[in-house]
């Protein structure tokens, strides 16, 4: 460790940076050998041997019947939404992903922004239970950095009013409630197995569901409304996975609990490190849940601190550690919603803003040693213990 923060004039503390969901990849060769077999079958789309196999390994994870493997998540969403028949406004947390948000209003629905239950970050059941209207089809949950959200109060919810209950679960996989894997919850969810993400199949997504009539729907809708034959049954659009994209996803759910390990390893390595830092705290699993630690999430409190959490973000990151500040904005506060906010918004949403103001993730995942989380801690540490002369560093770069 140098004398200095690079912030005070020191080198940076690591000379390499240090990401936040930088891929993993669990075994390459593996994924190779996978990949190879798709070239030698020249079968590389349109529902081969390995889209199907990574179906049946998704569905199996998360305890559900059926998964529609798709290109990304946000067209999983999408397709979703108009298989659903979803109109009108929908509910959701404006503590999320612009993508939630962006896939409802570009299938014509109204997002209407719910604020949060400030100790888990999920959507307040109370809050949207006030939000509900005649024009409201249905509620977009979201499993936040992997917690899962207040599933019984939504279902109880969403039967009261006879709604739709989806959940964006981009964060989840591996994770579960009461026992419960994630994917089974609602009428259906929606994966994410982005590059980022700790299962990932370089770029994809996927829908999962009990419903047998909602799963054929989606499975039409994702290739030109025709299933995997040749009759045309409704619109649709191509949102196929690749076989090369299946075959990393494979490899990378094949090594599920090895993934889920790492992460809990460097969660615990960061809550031990961080223990003694004044005024900074590690997001916990509630209760109820098994959570599959694919975000590591401090929160700073700048009056117990010393220092505020924009001013710690921009210093750790002059040394090299690129942390995030997700989801600050929350999506009420982005374009284009901010423009109308009497449409899609109840302002003000108080404890969205005030949790996405303290929030900082740190980088974990297979790309970071032990060794560098150690690291990671005693630079923050730091950077609190000098906080004065951190601020005023920070405020006079340009």
């Amino acid at each position: 460790m140098p004398a200095e923060p690079a912030v005070l004039g020191g080198t940076p503390a690591f000379a390499e940076p240090l990401h936040v969901g930088r891929p993993n990849i669990p075994d390459g060769p593996r994924a190779m050998e996978l990949i190879q077999q798709a070239i030698d079958r020249r079968w590389l789309t349109a529902f081969g041997p390995l889209v199907k196999q990574f179906e049946r390994d998704v569905a199996a994870a998360a305890g559900v019947k059926h998964c529609v493997a798709m290109c990304n998540a946000s067209v999983a969403l999408q397709v979703l939404i108009r298989a659903a028949g979803l109109r009108g406004e929908v509910i959701l947390p404006s503590f999320t992903f612009i993508a939630t948000a962006h896939t409802l209003l570009w299938e014509g629905v109204t997002p209407v922004f719910c604020d949060i239950d400030e100790e888990t970050g999920n959507i307040d059941p109370e809050h949207a239970r006030r939000l509900i209207t005649d024009r409201t089809t249905g509620i977009m949950g979201v499993h936040l950095w992997g917690h899962p959200a207040p599933t019984k109060e939504l279902d109880a919810l969403a039967e009261e009013f006879g709604l739709r209950l989806f959940y964006d679960s981009a964060h989840a996989i591996g994770s579960a409630r009461g026992g419960r894997a994630v994917g089974g919850f609602g009428h259906a969810e929606v994966f994410s197995f982005h590059a980022t993400k700790f299962i990932n199949s370089f770029e994809g997504g996927a829908v999962v569901t009990d419903d047998d009539a909602l799963a054929e729907r989606v499975r039409s809708m994702h290739n030109y409304g025709r299933g995997e034959g040749e009759i045309v049954s409704s619109i649709g659009t191509n949102a196929k996975m690749t076989e090369v994209a299946a075959a990393m996803g494979i490899t990378s759910l094949e090594n599920l609990d090895f993934l889920i390990e790492v992460n809990r390893e460097r969660y615990e390595r960061y809550a031990a490190g961080l223990a003694g830092a004044p005024g900074l705290t590690l997001r916990r699993p509630g209760p109820e849940n098994d959570v599959n630690h694919q975000y590591i999430v401090a929160e700073v409190d700048e009056t117990a601190a010393g220092i505020s959490r924009d001013v710690l973000a921009a210093a750790l990151t002059a040394d090299n550690v690129l942390v995030r500040t997700h989801f600050d904005p929350g999506c009420h506060r982005t374009e284009p919603y901010v423009r109308d906010p009497g449409r899609h918004a109840p302002l003000p949403l108080p404890r969205t803003e005030a949790l996405g103001a303290r929030v900082l993730m740190l980088p974990t995942g297979t790309g970071v040693t032990l060794d560098e989380v150690d690291r990671v801690c005693a630079l923050t540490a730091r950077l609190v213990a000098a906080g004065d002369a951190v601020t005023a560093a920070v405020r006079r770069t340009p």
